[in-house]
């Protein structure tokens, strides 16, 4: 009677470029697509989590630096020229807003102060909006590795247990060179769908986290530059 567990033990005992030389051509096609994946889930992960250290450095110091000022709403124009940093855009267009309206107002003979304030906060509030989409950028796609490499990977097993069988049943007989070849890429698929999926979720649980942080803090320096802008108008 045949037993399925010498399979395993060969797969264990092979090297992994054996076990791929062994599938099939739509596992093979599988597994390269999802080390593709990967490559890319890694590439994104590194490159996010390195952008917003950076950013977070950035706004801090710009803040800190901002602290610093007597006065915000006469800078001079080096403090709004650095829209890189997404503290100091939102203080540019927060001034700028400011100052459009205080534009306005003058040339229709009206000094509103409080109108001033709301074309600011407005501003403020696209900036915000702005910003986070820059936070989140590429999110969305490692999202969809995480989500989708494991139902690849589930493709490749079905296809892979598929093959196993058609070969028995054109030879009728159920040997291990017949089922090696479909088992082993089902397995492959397997495990390459949750080599892919495990390390991207991790890592895209551990930037969500620091992109929320990272938009409560800016929302909170929002509130602070428009409690600051308030007092200065006065």
């Amino acid at each position: 009677m045949l037993a399925l567990f010498p399979v395993p033990h060969l797969l264990a005992s092979a090297n992994i470029l054996e076990i791929f030389e062994r599938c099939g051509l739509v596992d093979k096609i599988i597994v390269i697509g999802l080390a593709l994946f990967s490559l890319v889930a890694w590439t994104i992960m590194f490159g996010k989590h390195f952008e917003l250290k950076r950013l977070r450095m950035l706004n801090h110091s710009f803040e800190s630096h901002l602290r610093d000022q007597r006065t915000l709403l006469d800078l001079p124009e080096s403090f709004k020229n650095k829209r890189a940093i997404p503290y100091a855009d939102l203080f540019a267009d927060a001034v700028e807003g400011y100052w459009r309206a205080a534009a306005i107002g003058k040339e229709q003979g009206i000094e509103n102060s409080r109108a001033r304030l709301e074309h600011a906060e407005n501003a403020i509030q696209r900036a915000i909006s702005r910003q986070t989409l820059r936070y989140e950028s590429s999110m969305i796609f490692l999202a969809s590795i995480v989500s989708g490499a494991p139902f690849i990977g589930l493709l490749g097993t079905v296809w892979g247990v598929m093959e196993a069988f058609s070969a028995v049943a054109q030879q009728q007989t159920a040997g291990i060179q017949q089922l090696a070849p479909g088992v082993s890429g089902a397995m492959l698929a397997t495990i390459a769908g949750l080599v892919v999926a495990i390390p991207s979720v991790f890592g895209y649980n551990l930037l969500l986290g620091n992109t929320r942080e990272m938009v409560v803090e800016i929302e909170n320096y929002a509130s602070a530059l428009a409690d600051r802008l308030e007092l200065e108008s006065k």
